[in-house]
């Protein structure tokens, strides 16, 4: 018997929590959904990343109220995925921020990934009439920027091509906070359908190369202290390479998708198994393992349509 598809029997409320990790720096995590982060500077706030949905947006936004009224000036898209950035709307931002190279994976793939995602994650798409359009961005740039919230510097860098093509990191220098987007994962399983599994390692090893004290990740909680950043970075990397190198060995002995998610599921559960969305994700992540090793550098665009095809090929009985 086949598995649900994707996310549609995760339906059960999400217990969030709102982490104050220094004086300018908080985490927004609900049990392995996608994770919010927010910097509180001299002048006003900027989100990293906006929640699903304008009405999702409305929680974070009540819980910033609790610390600081202070007007949210920036919005931060990591990357361009849906459950990121369509809540954007909701924060009246003077600025939403974002990678060069997201703004041209929002123009190619932004509207399938819409109607994608929501039919992916039916409970964190709750709202979704809320979404006015896709989310692009009025400031973009190629490899970093600084942003100064009054005396608050808050540097966004493009470290590599990593869980998308495009992704950014924002990092306080003065306290060592680093937001990552989905470049690093905490007790959750990267999603690679739009990744670029070689470059992903040298991309982490420059997010190392920070030495983090805090970190808050794209899915979990927030991390504090260098032991357990470095954790959470070295086991979003085991997976990651083991993840590939299972796919590659049997693109090599041409072994069918089907054949090769099979040994990769297989290889990857033991260690893996346990941490959220693993069921969800496998199917899209040996996919996308299958095709770069293949030889396909440009991830191929995920539709509805796609998505459902696939997940039959995989999980059907």
């Amino acid at each position: 018997m086949s598995r649900q598809f994707a996310s549609k029997g995760d339906l059960a409320p999400k217990k969030v929590t709102f982490e104050k990790l220094t004086d300018n720096a908080y985490s927004y995590s609900a049990e392995g959904d996608p994770t919010s982060g927010v910097i509180v500077g001299d002048d006003g706030v900027m989100v990293v990343d906006t929640r699903s949905t304008p009405v999702a947006a409305e929680d974070l936004i009540a819980r910033v109220r609790t610390v600081t009224d202070k007007p949210v000036r920036y919005v931060v898209l990591t990357h361009y995925h849906a459950v990121r950035v369509l809540g954007a709307s909701a924060y009246g931002a003077e600025q939403v921020i974002a990678s060069e190279m997201t703004r041209e994976m929002i123009a190619e793939r932004g509207e399938a990934d819409y109607k994608s995602e929501v039919e992916r994650f039916p409970r964190l798409f709750e709202g979704v009439e809320s979404v006015p359009g896709l989310t692009w961005p009025t400031i973009t740039f190629r490899d970093r920027m600084t942003i100064w919230l009054g005396g608050l510097e808050v540097q966004l860098m493009h470290l590599g091509r990593g869980h998308t093509k495009g992704d950014i990191v924002a990092w306080l220098p003065e306290s060592r906070v680093l937001f990552s987007g989905d470049l690093v994962e905490n007790g959750a399983t990267p999603y690679t359908g739009d990744a670029h599994l070689k470059d992903w390692p040298g991309t982490l090893a420059r997010v190392r190369a920070l030495k983090p004290k805090f970190l808050i990740p794209g899915r979990g909680d927030a991390l504090k202290g260098a032991a357990a950043c470095e954790a959470a970075i070295a086991g979003t990397q085991g997976f990651l390479e083991q993840l590939y190198s299972t796919a590659e060995a049997g693109v090599a002995e041409k072994a069918s998708l089907k054949e090769v998610y099979g040994r990769v599921t297989g290889a990857l559960r033991p260690k893996y198994g346990h941490w959220a969305i693993f069921d969800h994700c496998m199917p899209f992540d040996v996919a996308r393992a299958y095709d770069e090793a293949s030889g396909i550098d440009h991830p191929r665009i995920w539709t509805a349509e796609r998505d459902i095809q696939m997940w039959k090929d995989l999980e059907g009985a």
